[in-house]
């Protein structure tokens, strides 16, 4: 590896690991941490980084994986749901905003093509940064956290045709859009539609059976990279071909294996993002034009701001709600970089003016973590009343099962029918993909994954859940899940499959309660065996639900002292005399 590319790789490492630590002690959130690093180490800072260009499109992956997990949460079902919120509070955000943000810079002296192009440019907000800021103040499945995301993913479809349109309005020679170029970007949508799913899920299904983690690991990147580059091949967006894969796997078995393996690269890769953008903040054109670049931020954001409570408020969101609404999605977008770079080329924008527009996109992604945190303080917290919490709970399109099972053999396959039958909502995990494709013709609702991982866990949604399930037949992987589960979530209640006394107490260990796996089926064919033998019914079964207590109480005794083989010898003759006695004493009672 060259040297200094080994170099730059430890000081980007270096400052995140530096600059989002210290940023989060004081509240300010990882997006600017990450965006400090950035300006920090870029060419008008230290400069470690003189082309961030390359950088930032290198970077731009992550925000490909973005769109890819939240393709994944989004079943098309509830696409279907949200297509008045994405085709009207979105259309409606796009229009206006362009529309005032571009009459302004016809009072500017800008030509009406430039000011269209850039109008709407300004219009689209940062995915990358107002997902991430949702998701750091955990408002993702709040209300304007929900018209936040119809409103970006409509901003990432007319994004589109805005680049398509830059070489028309620009006139710039053999690039006017033909018609070939998008039927070939209608078939590339159309081969993805109908085709990604049964394809994907084959695919994913043969790779899961040959049990490699990092043979799933590699597919899941080739597919999220792989439809980014199709799509791209075909004119269209990157980021809504990663977006299209995921809401095509969104109801597949392997949808929490494969967010758990893309996360962390998607982490990774967006804090790169996130430098990348600071690194491209002209600090000089600042210092040479501060009150007109300063004026530039001040009416986007106030423009933004004011069309996007409107918007929320008529969307029928709390005054509250539509003010967080407008400081999530008030700032530009990382797709207006690429924009001013289209229309520089296509000559409908001078350099004075391009370096000038991308100063104020990227000081109003710099500034809003700041401006979304002052104004969270200024509002205060939301107080529900708790009746109406828990009714809003109860009633959420969105809600969340509050059950993990961990394992979907013959024991869990048990308990999940009888929650079915409950219509208690519940997530099930199997590390066995043939089982999963039996139980899912059934129509049993389940995913492949390992509840040993701890992003598997995540991925399910573990901070949910109040109850697991934990019925993996093999004892080690058993313990181990509990294990992972304890100390991921430790206030939750944990019920454990257990394969023997020894096992029970090892559980009991890590404060989950332990059911012995054929201990119940035991005890019933003893009570039948009782009755074959001319024993009363009655009498049969109060001496089954005897022995059951009688037991349990053994079992408690001598974990207190498994660990001592002669202790434990000796507790199980003396509680099996005791036995003794009192079945002799029931009995005796029952002749008199």
């Amino acid at each position: 590896m060259h040297s200094g590319g080994l170099e730059l790789a430890l000081v980007l490492l270096l400052a995140a690991v530096i600059a989002v630590p210290v940023f989060k002690k004081f509240g300010f959130g990882a997006v600017l941490g990450y965006l400090a690093a950035g300006v920090v180490l870029g060419p008008d800072g230290l400069g470690f980084v003189q082309d961030a260009d390359r950088i930032l499109g290198a970077a731009e992956i992550g925000v490909v994986m973005l769109l890819f997990v939240i393709g994944l949460e989004l079943s098309p079902a509830r696409l279907k749901v949200m297509r008045r919120s994405v085709f009207g509070a979105g259309a409606a955000q796009v229009a206006l905003s362009g529309l005032v943000l571009g009459g302004l810079l016809l009072l500017d002296h800008f030509q009406w093509k430039s000011a269209l192009v850039v109008g709407v440019a300004l219009a689209l907000s940062s995915t990358a940064v107002g997902l991430q800021l949702l998701s750091e103040h955990k408002a993702i499945n709040s209300d304007h956290g929900r018209l936040g995301f119809a409103i970006l993913l409509f901003q990432d479809l007319i994004a589109i045709p805005l680049l398509a349109a830059i070489p028309l309005l620009g006139g710039v020679k053999n690039e006017t859009l033909r018609w070939e170029d998008a039927a070939v970007a209608l078939g590339a949508l159309a081969v993805v539609i109908l085709c990604g799913r049964p394809v994907l899920r084959r695919v994913f299904g043969i790779i899961a059976r040959t049990r490699s983690p990092e043979v799933f690991t590699a597919t899941a990147l080739l597919v999220v990279l792989g439809t980014a580059w199709f799509m791209q091949e075909a004119g269209l967006s990157p980021s809504l071909g990663a977006f299209l894969a995921g809401v095509l796997l969104s109801d597949s078995e392997f949808r929490h294996e494969l967010e758990s393996q893309i996360e962390p690269f998607k982490g990774l890769l967006l804090g790169l993002f996130f430098i990348a953008v600071g690194m491209g903040i002209d600090l000089d054109r600042i210092a040479a034009e501060p009150w007109m670049i300063a004026a530039g931020v001040a009416i986007l954001l106030v423009v933004k701001f004011s069309l996007l409570y409107a918007i929320g408020r008529i969307a029928r969101l709390s005054s509250r709600q539509s003010l967080l609404l407008g400081s999530v999605l008030w700032l530009g977008g990382e797709f207006a970089f690429v924009v001013f770079n289209e229309a520089q080329r296509a000559h409908l924008l001078g350099n004075a003016n391009h370096d000038r527009l991308v100063a104020i996109v990227g000081l109003s992604m710099a500034i809003t973590p700041l401006l979304m945190i002052a104004l969270m303080r200024l509002l205060g917290e939301e107080k529900v009343a708790p009746r109406q919490a828990a009714e809003a709970d109860k009633v959420a399109p969105d809600n969340r099962p509050k059950v993990l099972i961990a394992g979907m053999g013959r024991f869990g396959q048990v308990i999940a029918r009888l929650l079915t039958a409950q219509k208690v909502p519940f997530v099930a995990l199997e590390a066995n993909p043939d089982t999963v494709a039996d139980l899912r013709r059934f129509g049993n609702q389940l995913y492949y994954g390992d509840p040993t991982r701890p992003e598997m866990l995540r991925a399910a949604g573990g901070e949910h859940i109040d109850v697991f399930v934990i019925t993996v037949d093999d004892p080690e992987t058993n313990l181990r899940a509990v294990r992972m589960v304890r100390r991921l979530y430790p206030d939750a209640t944990v019920l454990a499959r257990a394969r023997n006394r020894q096992h029970a107490w090892r559980l009991m260990d890590m404060s989950a309660e332990p059911f012995r796996e054929v201990f119940g089926t035991s005890l019933e064919m003893s009570g039948r065996v009782l009755t074959a033998l001319g024993v009363a019914p009655n009498v049969a079964e109060r001496h089954v639900q005897q022995f059951r207590e009688h037991d349990e109480k053994l079992l408690r005794d001598q974990y207190l002292v498994y660990d001592d083989e002669a202790a434990v010898i000796q507790t199980s003759r003396d509680a099996r005399n005791d036995l003794m006695h009192l079945f002799e004493a029931d009995a005796e009672s029952d002749d008199k």
